[in-house]
């Protein structure tokens, strides 16, 4: 069995291949591959993967997108951070989800359900079609609800300049320059937040592209950005994402 991985998260892509290794000791683990782009390209230029094992979001956007600019005939075994009542409809589908952290009983048994659809010759399901109904249902946070004096107060994604990580704590950094505290995560933060708009730069900040002054070249090949808003911050892209940032901001 040759399979190929689509995931961006190290420690995911690693423990995924080892248990993939443990429950198909023959199977043969094609690439490991961490971005939309180099996927689009790696299955453009090699031999269909009898499988496929998909992370939802890469780190340079979601991989909806693969499948508007490669055709994929492979069976799909998607692994994904999402609530698990927004992929239901796909459990009808013979396309099985993994919820991180991945278990080995679970995948074992995703694999059960591969081989029992390679056999009954049903690879042929409308993966792409399935995506977009899929991209219907994930809604990204449009608002938070935050503590203020003896109550709350709604704050508009919109309305977020950018977002930091001070001694734990996440804050909202507002186009009114107000700073705003929240419950939750930067890790939690990133499964909420639309891609398309907010980047993790670091794991103190997530950015979009209105809240950039400058970007300048920094040592070892990474890049420093300067916000408009809070200039005196120092937001520094490492040399390993400086290239899917690039990407993001080019598009």
């Amino acid at each position: 069995m040759k399979i190929l991985i689509i995931e961006d998260e190290v420690i995911n892509a690693a423990r995924l291949k080892r248990l993939l290794e443990e429950l198909e000791p023959d199977c043969e683990i094609l690439a490991v591959i961490d971005t939309v782009k180099e996927a689009v390209l790696w299955l453009k230029n090699n031999h269909v993967p009898d499988l496929i094992t998909m992370d939802i979001r890469l780190a340079d956007g979601l991989s909806f997108s693969i499948f508007d600019q490669v055709q994929i005939s492979s069976p799909v075994i998607f692994t994904t951070a999402y609530d698990e009542y927004a992929i239901k409809a796909f459990k009808v589908n013979s396309i099985d989800y993994l919820m991180k952290p991945i278990e080995k009983n679970e995948l074992e048994h995703a694999l059960k359900k591969f081989k029992a659809m390679a056999k009954n010759d049903n690879s042929a399901t409308d993966i792409a079609g399935l995506l977009k109904g899929f991209m219907h249902r994930a809604v990204f946070r449009m608002r938070f609800l935050v503590n203020y004096r003896d109550g709350y107060k709604s704050v508009d994604v919109a309305d977020v300049d950018f977002i930091y990580s001070e001694f734990k704590i996440s804050n909202l950094f507002l186009k009114s320059g107000e700073i705003i505290p929240v419950s939750q995560t930067m890790e939690e933060l990133e499964q909420e937040l639309d891609p398309d708009v907010f980047f993790r730069a670091s794991r103190q900040f997530f950015i979009r592209a209105e809240s950039i002054r400058s970007i300048s070249n920094y040592f070892n090949a990474k890049l420093k950005i300067q916000l408009k808003l809070d200039p005196e911050r120092e937001v520094v892209i490492s040399r390993e994402k400086a290239p899917v940032f690039k990407q993001w901001m080019d598009r």
